[in-house]
């Protein structure tokens, strides 16, 4: 059964926020008004269908029950009791996980970082193919992508990307890519045809905010240096590049992508920020849990969470033992979408198993 207190709670926050709307209201509280409505309107509909759900079966329950009713009535209502059982089994189910408690960081904007591992120009090929799969699957999603910071492979693809993914809800579905990421395959530049391993790690950050976390001035060293590499004569005239090492952690993050020294500087910020938030997230989650792995992984970054076969045309998920022969879909960004589904419902699933055995 359901805790009523909790449905109460959120029937009242519904009316609530529906009263608040037909008020005159600042612009700002309409807008954080509305989509808390829209949020909380779908789970406040499985509430009252699951409440009615449950007087139809009392109902029954008690016509069954009754001596007087007809053979032939209760035939039927014996009939109709299994499916309203399923349908409010399934109700139940749906409003379990929607009151489960919610990452604080599920609507930030994120910080995508990938960077080609082991397999020397084929990571770096596979690195730029995993940079696209996001692309894309952002597009799906609505959001907007935009590079922060970008170091080429001789060969192409990318040594090291540092992207930024804006949209709602954009960590709460990227979360769990964290890790590193396998690819099997035979290189272009292999003449004999010989399959090669070569790995890339994929790192997600939700983005940070001024409130989230208070870097001291004093804990950083800002140090500014001409850019390197292609550029042309400018690189050479002026110090635009940025590096700024957090002192406390030894986080280092150097920006040179704009001609800008201010917009290198607030770029290198922002990703300073994220890592040091996500550092302090790890600690918090390693400090609540002794074996993270349990659920559907760490977000360690040297954790091996999936693998790309091509030969095979299959993805393979490692944490939740899911294979899908759909690899062109997924890289495509298409398919990812099925993955992250499969990863949000496993880690729904282990929450709800925690809530459970507390």
């Amino acid at each position: 059964m359901l805790p009523d207190a909790k449905l109460d709670i959120l029937l009242a926050r519904h009316a609530a926020l529906e009263a608040e709307l037909m008020a005159q209201v600042s612009a700002e509280t309409y807008v954080r008004a509305t989509r808390e409505l829209a949020e909380i309107s779908p789970v406040v509909e499985a509430v009252k269908a699951y409440r009615a759900g449950a007087s139809e079966i009392a109902d029954l329950e008690a016509m069954i029950a009754d001596p007087a009713t007809d053979a032939d009535m209760r035939a039927m209502a014996e009939s109709e009791r299994p499916v309203l059982l399923e349908r409010q089994e399934s109700l139940e189910q749906q409003i379990r996980v929607a009151l489960l408690p919610k990452d604080a960081m599920d609507e930030r904007n994120v910080v995508l970082e990938i960077r080609a591992g082991t397999g020397g120009d084929e990571a770096s090929l596979f690195a730029g193919d995993l940079f696209r799969m996001y692309e894309r699957f952002a597009a799906l999603q609505g959001w907007k992508v935009e590079v922060m910071s970008a170091s080429e492979g001789t060969m192409g693809g990318y040594k090291e990307i540092v992207a930024e993914v804006q949209g709602r809800g954009a960590f709460a579905k990227l979360k769990f890519e964290s890790g590193v990421h396998r690819v099997q395959r035979v290189p272009d530049t292999e003449a004999s045809g010989r399959i090669h391993t070569s790995a890339a790690t994929v790192a997600v950050l939700p983005e940070a905010e001024d409130v989230d976390i208070d870097i001291k001035d004093s804990d950083l060293r800002i140090e500014t240096m001409r850019a390197q590499g292609a550029g042309g004569q400018h690189v050479n005239k002026t110090e635009s590049a940025i590096r700024i090492t957090h002192i406390p952690t030894g986080i280092v993050v150097m920006m040179q992508d704009s001609r800008s020294q201010h917009k290198n500087r607030a770029s290198a910020m922002n990703i300073l920020r994220s890592r040091v938030l996500d550092g302090e997230r790890q600690r918090a989650a390693a400090e609540r849990s002794a074996d993270r792995r349990g659920q559907v992984g760490s977000g360690d970054r040297s954790e091996r969470i999936r693998t790309y076969n091509f030969p095979q045309g299959r993805v393979t998920d490692h944490r939740i033992n899911l294979t899908l022969y759909k690899l062109p879909q997924v890289i495509a960004g298409e398919a990812l979408g099925e993955l992250v589904d499969a990863l949000t419902t496993e880690h729904q699933a282990a929450l709800l198993a925690a809530e459970t055995a507390a």
